[in-house]
């Protein structure tokens, strides 16, 4: 398939920067450079996992020619931002780098993500993997390839909206890791009624959509979601519950419900999607989380959410 030039669709390619890339070529870091002269087993495969990205953006390129697409670069994941008129988003990294470039896209532009190190990546919602370019590319743009809405996240502090887009969690703590969370979890109705009314001491709190459920969620307790499910979940780390007081620590949020969490801590923070995003929440201050109006299209993804 060739499509001529004033009928191509725009496409926005979207590229992480390897780690090689960042910490050897571009910022010469000396303590990098010792341990991979020594062989060192922490970066023994930076280099193989950087060739094997260098190679699928080739693919990429070479794909798009073939196919007479116009297509947009950007090598910022995190800055990225979808234009006006495009009809496709191609991630070319793994999940971080489809993670960080989601916040950038809108519920009506169709992501295809692809896994350019399949070797060193999990790539969990790349639809695609380096030597099978081609065929993706050709597959989406005929409506060939299965489209998963996924539910995302809107996030509020003190009623200011922080994030409409988060995908995969936000971690509510202190500051200090090594310091216990002090906050009051309600969670709420339509109508703002108290359906669940809890005050805690833990490590804090992961909330996420059901993409986010097989990651840290998961490995904090809670339950692994349907991936087009559009509940969201909460799971409490390391409660501390005295006299054996039972708590909830595992919970969903459902169509029209929210969670709010006041914090009792001087200095806490909600991480957004990683460590990326990051805002200071201060004693008093309460955020609320809950569906989003604005789900993910995302391409390529098999039932069981693997490509």
């Amino acid at each position: 398939m060739v499509r001529e030039a004033d009928t191509a669709p725009r496409v926005e390619v979207v590229l992480k920067r390897s780690s090689w890339r960042k910490w050897v070529e571009q910022e010469a870091d000396p303590q990098i450079a010792r341990l991979i002269a020594a062989g060192d087993e922490t970066v023994r495969h930076m280099l193989a996992s950087h060739t094997d990205h260098i190679e699928t953006i080739e693919e990429v390129r070479t794909a798009l020619a073939d196919l007479g697409l116009v297509a947009r670069w950007s090598d910022r994941p995190h800055e990225f931002r979808v234009s006006e008129g495009s009809e496709l988003v191609v991630i070319v990294g793994g999940d971080g780098t489809l993670l960080g470039a989601s916040h950038g896209i809108g519920p009506n532009v169709p992501l295809l993500g692809v896994n350019s190190s399949p070797d060193y990546s999990v790539g969990f919602f790349c639809g695609a993997k380096k030597g099978y370019v081609r065929e993706a590319l050709v597959a989406a743009l005929d409506g060939n390839l299965r489209s998963s809405e996924l539910a995302r996240m809107r996030v509020e502090l003190n009623g200011q909206p922080l994030h409409n887009r988060i995908l995969n969690e936000a971690l509510f703590c202190h500051v200090s890791p090594a310091a216990t969370s002090r906050y009051i979890l309600r969670v709420l109705g339509a109508d703002n009624r108290i359906i669940t009314e809890e005050e805690h001491r833990s490590s804090g709190v992961w909330v996420g959509p059901a993409a986010g459920s097989t990651g840290a969620q998961r490995s904090a307790g809670g339950k692994t979601l349907g991936l087009t499910s559009g509940d969201l979940q909460y799971v409490v780390r390391e409660p501390y519950r005295p006299q054996r007081r039972e708590l909830g620590l595992v919970g969903l949020i459902g169509e029209g419900q929210c969670l709010a969490i006041k914090s009792a801590m001087r200095h806490s923070s909600i991480f957004l999607d990683g460590d990326q995003l990051v805002h200071g929440v201060a004693i008093g201050d309460v955020v609320k989380m809950k569906r989003s109006t604005e789900p993910l299209v995302v391409l390529g993804l098999s039932r069981n959410g693997s490509a």
